[in-house]
């Protein structure tokens, strides 16, 4: 039998052993950091039941979690709670348009409006008392300052003496604020809720408003 050098002969063994080395290297990458940014996507912060505190979970998991469980997070009810009082001041300043308004155009805006939000009010009403919730948590309303697009007090005390043409202006600027705030926090919710009846609520907020955003803008 010919004479073959050391080196052939184990040469086999070499590149199975370095096969086995860069196959466990794989595995170890691949093992204990599956709640971190990889192949699974980033991880997410789920806001947790009213009381909870938040939760740290991997895009899986958060997929998982919303498709198994729509149970309402404190991210659903704070929404519901403000856009009832967020509602509340739009119905406050339509109020005020038949008499004081000259345009037929924001007159059937606001009857628009009013014919919208009325309903709205009263379902997310309801879906806080299905839930077991109260209207205003702590008993307390929120404070207006901390939901946008809401009119101060000296802005609605302006509106309300404003008459014609004046009031027609201020009730068109005053209302594209009040609904750009409206669809931030229906657009907040949709990515920190859980619940899939929010997320529906909230979906008609943004079609809604925003298509009542464009008509005011040409109405100026």
């Amino acid at each position: 039998m010919p004479f073959r050098p050391a080196s052939t002969r184990v040469s086999p063994v070499t590149a199975a052993l370095t096969a086995l080395t860069v196959l466990g290297l794989g595995a170890c990458d691949s093992g204990p950091d599956d709640g971190k940014a990889g192949a699974a996507g980033p991880s997410v912060i789920a806001p947790g039941g009213p009381g909870e505190g938040n939760r740290t979970l991997s895009a899986e998991e958060a997929e998982k979690h919303r498709a198994d469980d729509d149970s309402p997070n404190s991210a659903d009810v704070s929404y519901a709670r403000m856009m009832i009082q967020h509602h509340a001041q739009a119905l406050e300043m339509t109020e005020l348009v038949p008499e004081q308004a000259e345009s037929g155009q924001v007159k059937k805006l606001a009857e628009r409006i009013s014919a919208a939000q009325g309903p709205e009010i009263q379902a997310m009403k309801g879906w806080l008392k299905t839930h077991g919730e109260e209207e205003t948590g702590d008993g307390h309303t929120h404070d207006h300052a901390a939901m946008p697009g809401m009119a101060t007090e000296a802005q609605l005390e302006k509106l309300r003496k404003a008459r014609g043409k004046t009031f027609d202006q201020l009730f068109l600027t005053l209302m594209i604020t009040h609904h750009e705030g409206a669809i931030s926090m229906a657009t907040d919710v949709k990515s920190q809720g859980n619940n899939v009846q929010v997320e529906e609520m909230a979906d008609d907020v943004v079609a809604q408003q925003t298509s009542e955003i464009s008509r005011m803008r040409r109405m100026l």
